[in-house]
């Protein structure tokens, strides 16, 4: 829907250097680049409050949009929060969710400077747009990607959405039989990842520290297999990932196995991890490769070679993106 309605769309200020696209907008301010993204989180298709806590919603509406931000190689500065709320919210639990609001820009030294409030008759809509800041010789795209680029990934992937696998789980027994408390005993990991993500600051400024900067990026919000296709079809490009090369958290690996779940398909289509996906040239190799949180997962290729993984025993598949799709009522929460 997006590349069909991109079609009517035409930007005229010289100010506006980068439209629709990307992770976020890119607007020219003489001395540097501005970035703005948006992002709506609805109940019932990204969130559920049986299991969601208030604040850690609050904190988590904040870091999909720094993610954005950072996937510009860009340091957010501002954000503004616009909220729909019905008449079953308290003030106190209005309070709840802006607490984590402002965690969250703490964190990051983001300034709160606006928004706008409303009713709603169809449940909690939080739509946050924040704003960045980036030098015009570092900006990163998702469709500079080079041949023989490295493809990076950091953190590990997939345990967000087995946290939410337990969380549905959780919900579901108790529906049947509300007497038996939640069992969430040992999973603190996947649900944390799941209910409190964080973006990944720490490897933008690890990047800029060492001189390294990507050759294309992009954040990994919807599975690592949606995001490869995004980077790779903007950039013209094909890929070659190595399955075993995936980052996985071992936590992950078991929950998957009380699933029946294959952990590398939970990776490439569980969504919701907020890591980065990024290329490097190979001359920056020795640089990286002993960064504990970074993990070199393959190589871009020629458009014409397509998009593959390569298993454990060579064999070689294509790679299809089955993750999250906003639109896709298969997708949502429930």
């Amino acid at each position: 829907m997006i590349d069909h309605l991109s079609k009517f769309i035409s930007t005229s200020n010289s100010t506006t250097v980068k439209g629709i696209g990307d992770d976020a907008a890119v607007l020219d301010h003489d001395k540097y680049y501005e970035v703005v993204t948006n992002d709506l989180l609805i109940e019932g298709v990204h969130f559920d409050l049986s299991y969601t806590p208030l604040k850690h919603l609050g904190y988590k509406s904040v870091m999909v949009n720094l993610s954005d931000v950072f996937a510009m190689n860009a340091q957010p500065s501002q954000i503004t929060v616009g909220i729909a709320i019905s008449n079953r919210f308290s003030l106190e639990a209005i309070e709840e969710l802006y607490s984590g609001i402002i965690l969250a820009c703490e964190k990051f030294g983001v300034d709160l400077v606006g928004g706008d409030t409303s009713s709603s008759l169809s449940g909690l809509v939080i739509s946050i747009s924040a704003l960045g800041r980036v030098d015009k010789s570092s900006i990163t795209y998702r469709n500079t990607a080079k041949t023989n680029d490295l493809i990076c990934v950091t953190g590990n992937l997939g345990a967000a959405y087995i946290g939410l696998q337990i969380l549905n789980r959780e919900k579901q027994v108790f529906k049947d039989n509300p007497s038996i408390q939640p069992d969430l005993e040992g999973n603190d990991y996947v649900l944390e990842r799941q209910l409190k993500p964080e973006a990944r600051g720490d490897v933008i400024q690890e990047l800029k520290k060492l001189k390294v900067l990507p050759t294309s990026m992009i954040d990994i919000s919807d599975g690592l297999a949606s995001e490869l296709k995004h980077l790779c079809k903007a950039s013209s490009k094909g890929c070659r990932i190595y399955e075993v090369k995936i980052p996985i958290d071992p936590q992950t690996v078991t929950r998957c196995e009380d699933f029946n779940l294959n952990p590398t398909v939970c990776a490439l289509n569980g969504g919701e991890d907020y890591e980065l996906l990024f290329t490097v040239d190979q001359s920056v190799y020795e640089t990286i490769k002993d960064i504990p949180y970074i993990s070199i997962i393959g190589h871009i290729t020629e458009a014409s070679a397509g998009l593959a993984m390569i298993d454990a025993s060579d064999h070689e598949s294509p790679i299809k993106a089955q993750g999250w799709d906003g639109l896709n009522p298969d997708s949502k929460i429930q």
